[in-house]
């Protein structure tokens, strides 16, 4: 499998993305605009894909720089780019990169990693070669995001998560194509943490047709201390921990998010 999370090996994902209701109404974006208007850029996103919290910052007139290493997911951010104002084009700039290891050897006043991206990384040197690459590239003063997802352990203890869970609305595409997505674990490793998902698209074409099409990548679950620890070996502290993007407090909810908003030590 690729070393995009899949990306480009099930371009179905790149297609349909920014049409998933799950990801249109995850309630991130507001957040993360707040967060840049906070910052008053430059911003650095990782793992931008298609844009989805990117082009709501530039739109505001923030500079912004979206790594990403799937060219599908470039392509679909580059399309929409094209058609913004010139002013919108000329805040962002697009780089196809690893966010294991980057430089662009300038600093920045806001990085984030949203929507999980760091999960794609299984190891433990990939995860710190990434966060010592965000420190390096942080202004003094600037602000890193960490969204992850908090782990359930009710469902981590379960022995039925290879059951298939198809319990989201059916979406179209604009070209007629109907789709509805389900999901599963196929495994879990529970000495290495690491989560072997398929995420399953049932699509029916205009002429009728019909495909199922399975999406498989790899996803490492930490919990809250493990990842404060982690964040600290990159030279980050935390500042803050959500549970939510409404900014609710860690414990509020459970199993929640685990949002860190963390500086350079």
């Amino acid at each position: 499998m690729d070393r995009s999370g899949g990306y480009e090996d099930y371009p179905i994902t790149s297609d349909s993305y920014d049409y998933i209701p799950g990801y249109v109404n995850r309630g991130d974006e507001q957040f993360y605009l707040e967060e840049a208007r906070k910052s008053g850029g430059p911003v650095l996103e990782l793992g931008c894909g298609t844009g989805r919290i990117l082009m709501p910052i530039a739109q505001a007139g923030i500079e912004i720089v979206g790594i990403d290493l799937s060219k599908s997911m470039l392509a679909v951010l580059k399309s929409k780019l094209a058609r913004e104002p010139e002013d919108v084009q000329k805040r962002v700039a697009i780089l196809m990169g690893d966010m294991r290891s980057f430089d662009l050897k300038r600093k920045f006043k806001l990085i984030t990693v949203p929507f999980r991206a760091f999960q794609h990384l299984p190891r433990l040197d990939e995860q710190l070669s990434c966060l010592s690459s965000v420190a390096r590239h942080l202004d003094d003063d600037g602000r890193f995001i960490l969204d992850l997802f908090n782990p359930s352990i009710p469902m981590l203890a379960t022995t039925d998560f290879t059951t298939e869970i198809r319990n989201e609305p059916e979406f179209s595409m604009p070209d007629g194509r109907r789709m509805q997505r389900a999901y599963k674990y196929e495994r879990i490793d529970y000495a290495e943490q690491n989560a072997y998902c398929e995420i399953i698209y049932y699509v029916t074409h205009p002429d009728g047709r019909t495909e199922r099409l399975v999406h498989s990548f790899t996803m490492r679950y930490m919990f809250r201390f493990e990842a404060e620890h982690l964040l600290l070996r990159g030279g980050l502290v935390v500042e803050h921990l959500y549970a939510g993007f409404d900014r609710s407090a860690y414990g509020s909810k459970y199993p929640g998010e685990l949002i860190f908003i963390a500086r350079k030590v």
